[in-house]
């Protein structure tokens, strides 16, 4: 498991991009290309065997080489009881499923995807449902824009 800023060794591949949170994972995946994030359905958490089945699912059917998960560092930069949480999260993912994963700051990605969920005058119930996806893009997207400002 990496962190930011660790090389990837996994472009021209397609990369799981998580959201994770307590009640839903917000889901994207990227283009072959590792230029675009497409959201995915949001996956309802139940629990801990199901999640893990329907994320193989994912990987199987998009041919997932590597995973982005959302980093939940407090606005100081520190890490808090989420992040060591989602850390554990993403540690256990690995195990399972023999796959690259890489942890990336998410700080301010939820407040972004209501703001653009917002403007774009999706309804309070849809923007709900969507924020969890549309965070998950933007945590790919960063991701994949920094790898590839590095090349």
């Amino acid at each position: 498991m990496t962190q930011q800023g660790a090389s990837t060794g996994i472009s021209q591949q397609r990369v799981l991009g998580l959201d994770v949170g307590l009640r839903r994972i917000g889901l994207a995946v990227s283009d072959s290309l590792g230029i675009t994030a497409q959201g995915l359905e949001t996956l309802q958490r139940r629990n801990k065997r199901q999640d893990f089945e329907k994320l193989r699912t994912i990987v199987e059917n998009y041919g997932i080489t590597g995973f982005v998960v959302g980093y939940p560092l407090r606005m100081s930069g520190v890490e808090g009881r989420q992040a060591e949480k989602i850390k554990q999260f993403a540690e256990e993912l690995g195990r399972r499923f023999h796959l690259p994963v890489h942890l990336w700051d998410e700080r301010l990605t939820s407040a972004e995807a209501n703001r653009i969920l917002r403007e774009s005058e999706v309804s309070i119930q849809r923007r709900a449902a969507a924020v969890d996806r549309m965070a998950a893009v933007l945590i790919l997207q960063s991701w994949m824009e920094a790898q590839a400002s590095r090349l």
